[in-house]
């Protein structure tokens, strides 16, 4: 404990004489404890926590270790311009994104599909959004939702031009 006393201290840009007079405890008393020639008293380690504003454990030395940061999502753009930001971090089951498109400066053909195992609920949050879902097309609005299975040939686009479109995505195995 001596040792962290000691850097707490010099933290805290306090000298022995300086504490002595904060505290009540003798210069020389506050010297061995820092050197490992005396062990504190509880009491004495609670004026000096008081008086450095740290905790006993970090005193102590038993202050647990920081979570580790968890890194945020990897944002990706594709050629396109489309951004998707991916919510859930972890592999399999189901998935969460969130999709932009893109403004455009006039409407776009009908998108490119595809399919493949598995089945997708969407939400449009901003802007309109252009669904091709097998020979439909449809148009979808803030607050509009859809949900199929993605062996269904489906595509999405901006439906309209000057705004982006924001929108949700859940995918998963399971229907």
């Amino acid at each position: 404990m001596g040792p962290r006393l000691r850097a707490a201290r010099e933290r805290h840009g306090s000298t022995l004489a300086g504490v002595s007079c904060a505290t009540g405890i003798a210069p020389s008393t506050l010297s061995r404890i820092e050197t490992g020639r005396r062990k504190p008293t509880l009491e004495v380690v609670l004026r000096l926590a008081e008086e450095y504003g740290v905790s006993l454990d970090d005193l102590a030395g038993t202050a647990p270790a920081p979570a580790p940061e968890r890194p945020g999502p990897a944002r990706r753009t594709s050629g396109d311009g489309k951004t998707v930001l991916p919510l859930t971090p972890y592999v399999g089951g189901l998935h969460a994104h969130k999709h932009v498109l893109p403004a455009v400066d006039e409407e776009p053909g009908r998108p490119r599909q595809v399919s493949h195992e598995g089945h997708e609920w969407l939400c449009v949050l901003y802007g309109r959004l252009r669904l091709a879902l097998g020979g439909q097309d449809l148009v979808l609005s803030a607050g509009d939702v859809a949900e199929f299975d993605t062996r269904t040939p489906h595509g999405v686009a901006n439906a309209g031009p000057g705004t982006p479109v924001e929108y949700l995505v859940l995918f998963g195995p399971q229907g």
